[in-house]
């Protein structure tokens, strides 16, 4: 038997799969297919956290519920959300590696524009990718650590359950009372905007990606993505405009 060079033991199977992962999605294949999954996990979640947030239209008791619900999770619904942060940080860093691969690979431009017929959703993937972690941030600061409005932020609901009287947080409360301010309501239609138009490339996009293109079905496909992106846009942008002229919150 060889013995190992140095006194080293041999490499642990976990530190080599890793290794093998790092080396795959520093390939333009792999950060292709990094962003593909990503892509993927990431809207997964923005259609689970919109029907979420459209029990906004039940009222504060099915919104609160929900939201104490979620707080059950304890240490869990940190572990989720840091998971998704992390994923979301992948997806971004991909996207940036990939354009700067882009770049070098043409560093002199076309003499003619040959993304006329390419949408302005795949011309802007990276720059609307940009402005929706920009709008993340907000988000998290804004309704999940309260650093904005912190006064909306520890609004508390009181109610009886089996005699017992609770104090719980009012998410309700804060979103209605957020989103009467016209800054935020703005700034959220804006990025919902965004990321439609992000979504509406990106659906589709990460077909090709995983290698599941194919010629019979790529225009149904183009119509799906586009056609749930605006789906999605639109369900959030309804929420503060309902808020903001009285449907909700009244």
């Amino acid at each position: 038997m060889l013995a190992a060079k140095d006194g080293a033991g041999p490499r642990p199977r976990a530190a080599f799969r890793m290794n093998r992962i790092s080396r795959f999605l520093a390939s333009t294949i792999g950060a292709k297919v990094g962003m593909a999954v990503t892509g993927l996990l990431l809207a997964l979640f923005v259609v689970a956290h919109l029907i979420g947030n459209l029990l906004v239209f039940a009222g504060r008791g099915a919104m609160n519920d929900y939201a104490e619900m979620l707080q059950h999770l304890g240490v869990w619904l940190w572990v989720a959300r840091l998971g998704l942060l992390a994923l979301f940080l992948t997806h971004v860093a991909l996207a940036l590696s990939l354009a700067a691969r882009n770049r070098a690979a043409r560093p002199i431009a076309y003499a003619k524009a040959h993304t006329i017929q390419a949408s302005a959703a795949s011309r802007t993937m990276v720059l609307s990718g940009l402005l929706v972690l920009a709008f993340v941030a907000m988000h998290l600061a804004h309704f999940t650590l309260g650093w904005l409005e912190p006064a909306k932020y520890a609004l508390t609901e009181t109610l009886r359950r089996d005699g017992v009287e609770l104090v719980r947080h009012d998410v309700y409360g804060m979103l209605v009372a957020g989103f009467r301010n016209d800054v935020f309501v703005l700034l959220y239609v804006a990025a919902m905007v965004v990321l439609g138009l992000h979504l509406s490339h990106g659906i589709s996009s990460l077909f090709q990606s995983l290698g599941l293109r194919h010629p019979g079905y790529v225009a149904a496909v183009r119509l799906a993505g586009r056609g749930l992106a605006i789906v999605l846009a639109f369900g959030f942008i309804t929420i503060p405009l309902a808020v903001r002229f009285g449907i909700v919150g009244a």
